[in-house]
């Protein structure tokens, strides 16, 4: 499909998906939903993205949800832009929250994503990045979870990541207090992992995607994306060597790991020859599961 509201494209094995609604700050829209969510589909059937840049276009990754429709933003009656619309819906009939089914998919994703935040994440904008893998920032970007400062609640399944990935003290704070915050304290609380100059921030994502497109295994990035999101949510460290071990078994005779160790031994680089979709053990976990 052609996009309006963001912007895709894919070079060198590498895919960059931009929100792309600079003069409104990249605001959050069903628009942007609907797109974001084929993107993710086209990045999945795609063997030639290895790893995917998520970025924002002009000044803000993302300013949070359009709130244009004023007061009634948030009214599931009146306004389609936050919620997934009548094609989608819970078991009782209630619209699902428009983010979480940005965050869902990207969680589904079998390419890692790598979040370059060049400025403002407040909102949806910032509790849709939390499935993704790795989050880098401009020492000039802003984050908030300022749901409680607008009447509504933290959604797109952050209630769910943020503890996961910073800690309920962390997270708590952020979320109870609304307030906007810095990449320093972004950085200190464990949200990103590096803040670098904004003329670094995207050579800094697209070098991450690189190491990644040139030294790995597609299938085995995929298994193990889903190994380490699954597992945190499993009952036990039994419930991981399970899922471990059957990988294990069903890829260590594989072509894949026959090249891995035989261009080790012979000092050069790996040629792997498996594809995510047509390659995937069926051993992978299916994650997350819709009830």
């Amino acid at each position: 499909m052609s996009y309006s509201e963001i912007d895709y494209r894919v070079r060198d094995g590498i895919a960059t998906l931009t929100l792309n609604r600079p003069e409104r700050l990249n605001a959050y829209t069903f628009t942007m939903r609907r797109e974001m969510l084929d993107a993710f589909d086209a990045i999945d059937a795609d063997d030639d993205v290895r790893a995917v840049v998520v970025t924002g276009a002009g000044r803000a990754f993302c300013a949070g949800a359009d709130l244009g429709a004023g007061g009634a933003t948030f009214d599931r009656e009146k306004s389609q832009d936050m919620f997934a619309g009548e094609d989608d819906v819970l078991d009782d009939g209630t619209p699902r929250d428009g983010g979480g089914t940005v965050a869902l998919r990207a969680a589904r994703c079998l390419k890692p994503l790598i979040v370059a935040f060049n400025g403002a994440a407040v909102g949806v904008g910032v509790t849709m990045t939390l499935p993704m893998d790795v989050r880098l920032a401009a020492d000039t970007a802003k984050f908030g979870f300022v749901f409680a400062r607008r009447g509504i609640v933290t959604e797109a399944a952050s209630s769910w990541f943020l503890p996961r990935l910073v800690g309920i003290s962390q997270a708590m704070e952020w979320a109870v207090t609304g307030r906007v915050f810095d990449a320093a304290e972004a950085l200190r609380g464990g949200l990103v992992s590096r803040v670098v100059p904004p003329d670094e921030l995207l050579p800094a994502a697209y070098a991450l995607a690189a190491e990644i497109r040139d030294n790995t295994s597609a299938v085995s990035v995929a298994a193990i994306r889903r190994l380490m999101w699954s597992g945190l949510s499993a009952s036990s460290p039994w419930d991981a060597h399970v899922a471990d071990s059957r990988l294990m078994a069903a890829l260590g005779g594989a072509p894949d790991a026959r090249e891995g160790v035989t261009a080790f031994l012979e000092k050069r680089e790996a040629a792997f020859p498996m594809k995510v979709t047509t390659d995937l053990p069926q051993e992978v976990p299916d994650w997350p599961i819709r009830p």
